[in-house]
């Protein structure tokens, strides 16, 4: 039977992603992974191939993001997306690939996530032993909305690859080590779990963690409440959920959790060029009313999550997972979610038709959203 591809996938044959990996040094990942795949001859084999394959992608996105290596062409190295377009190349190969052995479809389905969880970073957390420094956790996202406009990125993306495997100091002068992981934009990859089981084995050995998300347009929110509950908006495949936010066991699934980041001193903290603000508006339906109503101060007692702070979508959502995994954890870990502004071209480069894919007012857009990022992480961790 024919096999057929994602949403996903079918837009790495538009002109854009095909410029970004060629304009990074990805362009020959998926070549050199076909080439591989031919050789295979078990699903062991494979295995090991792709779990090689994944662990190198996400390694060389984050050297080169953070200046290790030659940089492979033109595109700035902080640059999310060649990370993004070269993974999605190994997944379509892995889904029409033909193999010289019986490859059932749970078989093939388990490859592909491999790739997905190792060239995110979510099989490569790394703590180094002993004590006397912090242990910080930073998740972020694949670009979105790319039917609007295929050159998006991800600040938050972005972040996660200048973030990971790096020192900081924390604003009480400790020394702190970050590891980062990224998650996908597929409301289906969240119902299955893809976030509790990324973050089981990790939260319980940090001292702060935060996932991040792009928000609005030249602002940063620290998103105090988070629903439980699905908008429906379009995800990378065009798939829409809307309903309860599923999560195992949920009868004793609560309609909202809360931040336990130090939202005050985020705030209050110089931290860069974009305003931060501590962000309370949900929108709830109150407890014996039909109607959602917006509340600029939290949720009221006994009403059903509408919006959290962070919307609907799936920043909202990994920011209510991520919280109620630390609470049934019974963690007193300072977690929570931040959203980034939006990451723009420059003025003259707002055309998705006759646009560029970068230009210098996006990489310094960019390069500004990670540094402010990096010392709110600071922040966050004293």
């Amino acid at each position: 039977m024919p096999r057929s591809v994602t949403v996903e996938e079918q837009r790495l044959d538009a002109a854009v992603p095909k410029e970004i990996l060629a304009r990074s040094g990805f362009a020959g990942v998926t070549p050199e992974f076909t080439r591989a795949l031919q050789g295979v001859r078990s699903y062991d084999a494979a295995r090991r191939l792709v779990g090689r394959a994944g662990t190198g992608l996400w390694q060389r996105a984050v050297d080169r993001a953070q200046g290790r290596g030659p940089a492979g062409g033109d595109l700035s190295r902080g640059d999310d997306r060649p990370l993004y377009w070269a993974r999605l190349g190994l997944t379509r190969e892995l889904r029409l690939w033909q193999p010289r052995f019986t490859l059932s479809d749970a078989d093939r389905a388990a490859l592909i996530d491999r790739v997905e969880q190792t060239s995110r970073g979510q099989k490569s957390v790394d703590y180094p032993d002993g004590t006397g420094f912090k242990r910080i956790l930073v998740t972020g996202f694949d670009p979105f909305t790319l039917d609007s406009d295929i050159r998006i990125g991800n600040p938050s993306g972005a972040t996660a690859l200048a973030l990971d495997g790096t020192w900081i100091r924390t604003a009480d002068g400790q020394r702190a080590r970050i590891e980062t992981m990224t998650f996908p934009v597929r409301w289906q990859d969240f119902a299955d779990g893809a976030v509790e089981r990324a973050l089981t084995p990790v939260l319980p050995e940090v001292d702060a963690f935060t996932t991040v998300s792009q928000g609005r347009v030249g602002r940063i929110d620290v998103e105090r409440f988070n629903g439980a509950w699905r908008g429906g908006f379009p995800d990378n495949v065009n798939a829409s959920s809307t309903g309860l936010v599923p999560v195992s066991d949920p009868a004793t699934q609560p309609q909202w959790t809360r931040t336990t980041l130090p939202y005050q001193s985020i705030v209050a903290a110089d931290t860069g060029r974009f305003p931060v603000y501590d962000h309370t508006d949900v929108t709830e339906i109150p407890a014996g009313a039909a109607a959602p109503v917006d509340r600029p101060d939290g949720p009221t007692p006994g009403s059903a999550a509408r919006a959290g702070g962070g919307g609907d979508y799936l920043s909202n959502e990994i920011a209510y997972r991520a919280t109620l995994l630390r609470d049934r954890l019974g963690l007193t870990t300072p977690g929570g979610h931040v959203h980034t502004p939006v990451l723009e071209f420059g003025p003259g480069n707002t055309d998705p038709e006759t646009g560029t894919v970068s230009d210098p007012d996006f990489v310094r857009n960019r390069l500004d959203i990670v540094t402010q990022m990096r010392a709110i992480v600071a922040v966050a961790a004293r």
